[in-house]
């Protein structure tokens, strides 16, 4: 669990609905269950429409990395790729060949099956910088539909705030409902700039980062494999591999 987007959630909530309190204002009078409908259900459609489905339904499943960070496991792919490089200097590159049955991750699986193969060095670089292209492109698109999300909801928002004025313009014949009304009119602006700006955004930014750190591994498990096809000191491997950990 990141405990540091469940606070930084919380403080957030707590400052808005805190300030409300502080102004003589009553919480209950942000909880308008219409507007929500209308903000939640726009900005929904509008992403939905400009996304294909299988892209929405993957970004949707990487929200949970905002509270279960995807594991990254950088130090001990290093450790990994050096034990390689230590093998194959001792004992040549087709004794690792008996690594790759054990590798669960395909990119890592297919690397090593290409080094072991006896590709060239820069062969083996351009075709995993291809596939870690790809994996990129189409994990940031996902990833924008929060981005998106954070662009349609505060113009929902103010929809749904000028739907909210319509309704009172109708009643201007009963003047004691005007206060009100103008007040629940303008909750969906509230929710509409709050979701994106509290929710939206800052998981898009989040799942940037995690995605950001993901490619660095690979591009990181690609230098290993490049520096043990060219039979660098495993010293240098690691000097240079550590260069890309936090």
């Amino acid at each position: 669990m990141d405990k540091i987007s469940l606070a930084g959630l919380a403080l957030g909530l707590i400052a808005i609905l805190g300030g409300q309190i502080l102004e003589g204002g009553h919480v209950g009078s942000l909880v308008q269950p219409t507007a929500l409908l209308i903000v939640l259900g726009g900005t929904l459609g509008a992403v939905l429409l400009q996304s294909p489905f299988h892209v929405f339904k993957r970004g949707v499943l990487m929200a949970k990395w905002v509270w279960v960070p995807p594991v990254i496991e950088q130090k001990r792919m290093i450790d990994q790729i050096l034990t390689w490089s230590q093998q194959s200097r001792r004992e040549g590159l087709l004794a690792l060949e008996n690594y790759i049955p054990g590798i669960k991750d395909e990119f890592t699986r297919k690397g090593l099956q290409l080094l072991v193969d006896g590709a060239d060095p820069e062969r083996i670089r351009e075709l995993m910088e291809v596939e870690i292209g790809t994996f990129e492109d189409e994990w940031r698109q996902s990833a924008k539909i929060w981005d998106s999300a954070g662009g349609y909801s505060p113009t929902i928002g103010i929809l749904g705030a000028v739907m909210g004025l319509i309704h009172v313009m109708e009643n201007l014949s009963d003047p004691t409902k005007l206060g009100a009304g103008i007040a629940v009119a303008f909750v969906a602006t509230i929710y509409g700039v709050g979701l994106a700006n509290l929710i939206y955004l800052p998981i898009a930014g989040k799942l940037k980062y995690y995605i950001s750190r993901m490619v660095a591994s690979r591009e990181m498990l690609i230098d290993g494999l490049v520096g043990i096809a060219l039979g660098d000191n495993p010293r240098i491997i690691e000097g240079r591999l550590r260069g890309y950990l936090l």
